[in-house]
């Protein structure tokens, strides 16, 4: 199971000292939440000079919607008490907050524009039930109290589970989880058009290895610590959090591979309930919020451009910002709803309300398809949705919209199905960080995405899509490539040398020296064959790569090049040539996991296994590679026996003779 990293934290939003566990005693208020209506969501026209004022009291009704939440997850012996507690202590006097933020929303648009109308009615909420109902004392759950069959948090694997799931008490539950297995095939796409584009474009950059996380959200609240009030993993742009101008990130550095790719995509981190107290425990975003437990490192992100079915698409512009998904879906329901959530093998399967329950040898996996309509003028609107648009279903765009690049974002997890039957104790729950009044549900996933990228690979990245190519790092053309010129590698060479190893010992066996330059080693021009090394980000080298570069580090063989001779033994020595093993036999990796070859990785330790880096010139199966010749090769001869001695004394016998007839013979035409 890959989970690592510790969160980093941000400062400021909400109260310090509020963090605790949410789950009290007699009623439980994790079976509850606050439900308010989503003030952003209808603000679709804000003046561009009321925009920044509008954003920073969007994101104070979302810091009291958090912090009356907080209070009422904290109140179930008053509530229990006194059946109006919640109602006068929590509800009212949060729609009195909210009115006031309101009408400093309506006063900042009215300055700029026209008086927005109807926005007093959105200030009232209601306590309405999550549907996380608690279990029965005894049934496995535990009470996260520690008493008997409960832990306090960071005790042991699968403590603390509340008791309606989740470390902190706030979900998720059993009810958020279904088996893969049981979900029918349900991804269609539409019929493509004649004028479809059917390229892609690929570009990497990593898993967040860096291990940058904020609570922030420069989208959605610009110039306010801690406005997602839940982590994000962020890769690409390096300089993201919510004081990032447009010229700081245009400015940033990128973990993305090809450095004219300086966008930001992020979403909320994925955290095992494991009782892990992570540095952000008592931290705005983190433990105050909610959000507990062990924050998962993706074992693989891809981060795809494809086209439209329907026509060609065109440039993205500059700086736009797209969401997909929605963090509060659970309150507002799922018309905006977008991330997907499946397994590795089942990935015609998608679940939106439900995280996947993975068999083993299966990895959770995160989907988002952003939006691939732009409306050809806009790189923001005032709710960050009415600038882009999805297609129809027939993959049209909207009337007035243009199709753009679509982003298809996939974020892979080595997280095991957790055991629900006994609360996660066994395997732990997972869950993506939300907003606290969300309580984890899957259907809150999200992503979001910044266009950085440089004006010339954007253009690349059309002209690849339009005319059906593959292109991008990983993709079978590489950035800055011209259209249809070769890839750098050069598989042609392996194919030709080896023809010429069965000659080398027939043609002039008395000429040692030679038969190495005639002849390459088997193994080294195997990497040569279009698998020289994996990129970063791979999994490990393959059975015959020179050396993967990837998660468990870099292999590198100690072969000499192919373009070098290689020692060859002497006759009856009984060893072979480093890097080779006798024809029909199977090399095995010495206890330090050096193979015949003697692989090492770069740090100077032995290699790994086959996943991580294989020697060159050690074979992973009884038969031989289609490249090699299979028995005439000369290092696999001599293993040191009476027979292979014979073998090569034999010949070296006749050349002496031959050798001393030649003396006699040329003896004699000199005497006559």
């Amino acid at each position: 199971m890959a989970a690592n990293v510790y969160a980093s934290a941000t400062d400021g939003g909400s109260d310090g000292d509020a963090a605790r566990t949410r789950s009290g005693t007699g009623v439980q208020t994790a079976g509850a939440t606050i439900d308010c209506p989503d003030v952003g969501a209808k603000l679709t026209s804000v003046p561009d000079q009321a925009r920044s004022e509008v954003d920073k009291e969007l994101a104070l009704l979302d810091e009291q919607i958090s912090k009356a939440y907080q209070q009422l997850s904290e109140s179930a012996q008053e509530i229990q008490q006194d059946s109006g507690f919640a109602g006068n202590a929590i509800i009212n006097p949060l729609k009195e907050k909210r009115a006031a933020t309101l009408e400093r929303i309506t006063v900042a648009i009215e300055r700029a524009g026209d008086r927005p109308e109807g926005l007093e009615a959105l200030a009232a909420c209601t306590v309405r039930e999550s549907g996380n109902q608690a279990p029965a004392q005894g049934d496995g759950q535990g009470d996260g109290q520690g008493g008997d069959g409960g832990a306090q948090p960071g005790q042991e694997q699968g403590a603390g589970q509340g008791n309606n799931g989740g470390q902190a008490g706030n979900g998720p539950v059993a009810a958020d989880f279904t088996d893969i297995k049981t979900v029918q095939p349900n991804v269609n796409s539409p019929r493509e058009s004649g004028e479809a584009s059917r390229g892609s474009f690929a570009t990497s950059c990593g898993v967040n290895e860096n291990g940058l996380f904020n609570s922030d959200n420069v989208i959605v609240a610009p110039g306010v610590s801690n406005g997602a009030h839940h982590f994000h993993d962020y890769v690409g742009n390096q300089a993201n959090d919510a004081f990032a101008s447009d010229q700081d990130l245009e400015n940033a550095e990128t973990s993305c591979v090809d450095q004219g790719d300086k966008s930001t995509y992020y979403w909320p981190v994925l955290r095992l309930q494991n009782g892990t107290q992570e540095q952000d425990a008592d931290k705005p975003g983190g433990g105050i919020e909610g959000n507990a437990g062990e924050i998962v490192t993706p074992k693989e992100v891809t981060l795809d451009f494809v086209g439209n079915p329907r026509g060609k698409v065109t440039a993205m512009p500059r700086l736009l910002r797209i969401i997909t998904g929605d963090a509060k879906s659970f309150v507002n329901g799922p018309a905006n709803a977008n991330a997907s959530w499946s397994c590795t093998g089942f990935e015609d399967r998608q679940l939106k309300d439900k995280y996947p329950l993975c068999p083993q040898g299966s990895d959770v996996v995160r989907t988002f398809k952003f939006q691939s309509c732009w409306d050809g003028r806009n790189i923001d609107s005032a709710n960050h949705r009415t600038h882009v648009a999805f297609t129809g279903a027939d993959g049209s765009c909207p009337s007035g919209f243009r199709p753009i690049p679509q982003l298809v974002q996939r974020v892979v997890y080595d997280v095991d199905a957790p055991s629900l039957q006994d609360g996660g104790r066994t395997t732990p729950l997972f869950a993506v960080d939300s907003f606290p009044d969300q309580l984890h549900k899957p259907v809150t996933d999200h992503g979001d995405f910044i266009n950085v990228f440089d004006e010339k690979l954007m253009k690349e990245m059309v002209d690849c899509i339009n005319e059906g190519r593959e292109c991008g790092v990983g993709a079978g053309e590489q950035p800055g490539e011209e259209p249809g010129e070769e890839p750098s590698q050069t598989p042609e060479a392996p194919q030709e040398e080896p023809t010429k190893t069965p000659e080398a010992p027939q043609e002039e066996p008395t000429k040692t020296p030679e038969a190495p330059q005639e002849q390459p080693t088997r193994t080294p021009d195997a990497p040569q064959n279009g698998n020289g090394g994996g990129d970063a980000g791979d999994d490990g080298g393959k059975p015959g790569d020179g050396g993967g570069e990837g998660d468990g580090g870099k292999g590198e063989a100690s072969e000499p090049p192919a373009d070098k001779p290689a020692p060859e033994p002497e006759p009856g020595d009984g060893s072979a040539a480093p890097g080779t093993t006798a024809p029909g036999t199977l090399a095995t990796a010495s206890p330090g996991g050096d193979a015949a070859g003697g692989a090492k990785d770069d740090e100077g330790d032995d290699g790994g296994d086959l996943a991580e880096g294989q020697a060159v010139g050690t074979a992973t199966s009884a038969a031989a590679t289609p490249e090699e010749p299979s028995l005439t090769e000369p290092q696999a001869v001599g293993q040191g026996g009476l027979a292979d001695t014979g073998a090569q004394l034999w010949p070296a016998a006749a050349g002496a003779v031959l050798v001393i007839a030649g003396f006699v013979v040329l003896r004699r035409v000199r005497r006559s």
